[in-house]
């Protein structure tokens, strides 16, 4: 089965190491400090402040954002109005309230993680959506953005579809190169058996001949890469339910449902990391607290 180490909600990766993940990105915007804002925005102004969702999409990393503003002040109160993991049009996502010089300072880093993480949910929302009915699952692969996999995979779930293995460590994936390099789809895949029984074991094949061979190695699961809508239809033929099928490269929103439909038991889906856009969210300040 795919992994679920990714599947986690935000808040419960609030630990030391993703305080320190958070205070690295702040760093990295403030420096030695914010001089726009200490130059314009007198000491002691209180204000709020509302983050505001305007275009439609699933939000995630409500926890992230709230974690920004807390180590930039954590006199600042931090109010969320809207649920993770839910498609909405547009709205209020997240309210703030205190000095008016933390608001500012820490906006950025909070737009970006928010607007980041929801683009991924949001993503991944979409290509769920498309394949209803077919009874395949979509996965997630690890073209994540280096050192934010756990959020990234977080958010993939949130918008529905399915993580698969965290990393290298947690499952077997033979892909061409290492069968190349073992002598065979099949001869990879019974050297991974041998090696690590207890793990997952997934093997890549790019023709009909390799997917013969890989069960007859008695793979449990077969990733079909680059086939076409045929070929894949082909596969699900030959295989007879002897293997999970998942079809990988190339997939779009404009041909996930036709893949889909062929059969297979899961599509995965790079572009839920690797080209997810933003979510379109502001940040607006007022400079006297709410009544």
């Amino acid at each position: 089965m795919p992994s679920t180490r990714g599947s986690l909600s935000s808040a419960a990766m609030a630990d030391a190491a993703f305080t320190e993940f958070v205070a690295r990105a702040l760093a990295e915007d403030i420096g030695e400090g914010d001089v726009t804002t200490a130059a314009t925005v007198p000491e002691r102004t209180i204000a709020h402040a509302v983050i505001t969702q305007k275009a439609p999409g699933v939000i995630f990393g409500l926890d992230v954002a709230a974690e920004v503003f807390r180590l930039v002040d954590p006199e600042l109160a931090v109010q969320p109005l809207t649920r993770e993991g839910v498609w909405r049009e547009h709205g209020p996502v997240l309210e703030l309230e205190g000095r008016a010089r933390s608001i500012l300072t820490a906006e950025r880093t909070a737009l970006n993680f928010l607007a980041r993480l929801s683009g991924v949910a949001t993503m991944a929302a979409r290509y769920v959506r498309e394949i209803e009915g077919t009874g395949a699952k979509i996965l997630d692969t690890r073209k994540t953005t280096p050192g934010w996999r756990a959020l990234e995979k977080a958010a993939v779930a949130a918008g529905g579809a399915t993580n698969h293995r965290f990393g290298l460590f947690d499952a077997i994936l033979i892909k061409e190169n290492h069968a190349e390099a073992a002598g065979g789809v099949g001869e990879a895949v019974r050297k991974a058996r041998s090696y690590a029984p207890g793990l997952t074991l997934e093997v890549e094949c790019r023709t009909l001949v390799e997917v013969s061979e890989a069960l007859e190695a008695q793979a449990p699961w077969i990733l079909l890469d680059n086939m076409s809508v045929d070929e894949l239809a082909e596969a699900v033929g030959l295989v007879g339910g002897r293997a999970k099928l998942e079809a990988s490269g190339g997939v779009t929103l404009e041909t996930v449902r036709a893949i889909a439909s062929t059969g297979v038991d899961f599509v995965s889906v790079g572009a839920l990391t690797h080209s997810a856009p933003a979510l379109d969210l502001s940040l607006l300040l007022e400079s006297e607290p709410k009544p």
